[in-house]
């Protein structure tokens, strides 16, 4: 990872400039800048064919999602990496910022594992070097975002972060957890773009989802319409979490049923009636932090199995 503590850094952390919380609502220009010379490194050359391929792919998905014929309608020399850098360093809308460095970022990752290819596009560094430094980038400027398993998440606590949203990750990218993995991103999409109410929902379905995944791996049997309860119940019955440590921790039960299903239940999951409910952006990530660490405890209760 090429990245260097030059002496301007070392007398900014001295003077203490560097940023001690995370901003969500600014990416500056230095940044910016840093994640493309990154992108650069791992795609390769743009005079290469698959580099130029590379960029097409990015700018032709932004292009319709963002319902435009070009990135840059004044450009006279087609040159599509560069309209994608400058629709980058030109942008003022933080989501569409952060499109462009997930889609580059997921490509990266996807396209670019394979020796040969960086060869040939003579890449300088691999796809695993690259998100390594990005979210290195991000932490240096202070900015409360991350790429993990193919995806731009927010970076609410980098303890929490680092403790259990990335190991559940890792463990859910078992492809037996696929359903799990899927709406677990799905509520950090959610949460990213202010949608609350939605991530609780994704939440609960992400704890079921592995609740079930677990039933189906140890053979036990559910229902497929039961409630979280319900699999608590069967996971627990079956000793996923040995006899001696349910009666040790007596208030284990009730902390899995009154965590996760009743946060959603009471705040995404019913009619709301005749006043809208309003999920503020703090319960939405305490609602994430305690998904993934009751996922987590789950995933390395089954693990630990003999």
């Amino acid at each position: 990872m090429k990245v260097y503590d030059i002496y301007s850094k070392r007398q900014k952390r001295l003077m203490g400039e560097f940023p001690d919380v995370y901003r969500y609502d600014y990416i500056s220009k230095e940044l910016r800048v840093q994640i493309i010379h990154i992108i650069n490194d791992a795609i390769g050359e743009h005079r290469n064919l698959q580099t130029i391929e590379s960029f097409q792919k990015i700018h032709d998905i932004l292009c319709r999602e963002h319902g435009k014929l070009s990135l840059n309608e004044m450009s006279i020399n087609n040159y599509i990496q560069q309209d994608v850098f400058d629709f980058m360093l030109k942008n003022k809308v933080i989501e569409e910022i952060l499109d462009i460095v997930e889609l580059s970022f997921e490509l990266i990752d996807r396209e670019y594992s394979d020796d040969s290819l960086r060869c040939i596009t003579k890449s300088k560094i691999t796809p695993d070097e690259a998100i390594k430094e990005l979210n290195y980038r991000f932490r240096e400027h202070g900015v409360g975002y991350q790429y993990e398993s193919g995806e731009i998440i927010r970076v609410d606590s980098q303890i929490i972060h680092a403790e259990a949203v990335k190991p559940v990750l890792e463990l859910l990218s078992d492809k037996r957890f696929q359903g799990a993995n899927e709406e677990f991103l799905k509520a950090h999409e959610h949460y990213r773009h202010g949608r609350y109410k939605e991530c609780l929902v994704d939440c609960l379905k992400a704890f079921e989802s592995t609740m079930k995944t677990i039933c189906d791996i140890q053979g036990w049997i559910y229902q497929p319409g039961d409630t979280a309860k319900n699999l608590i119940n069967v996971c627990l019955q079956n000793n996923l979490i040995p006899s001696y440590l349910q009666t040790q921790f007596t208030s284990l039960k009730s902390n899995l049923e009154s965590g996760v299903p009743t946060m959603r239940n009471k705040n995404a999951g019913h009619g709301q009636g005749s006043q809208p409910l309003t999920v503020p952006q703090h319960f939405a990530a305490y609602q994430l932090h305690i998904t993934a660490s009751t996922i987590l405890f789950l995933l390395e209760a089954e693990k630990a199995r003999p």
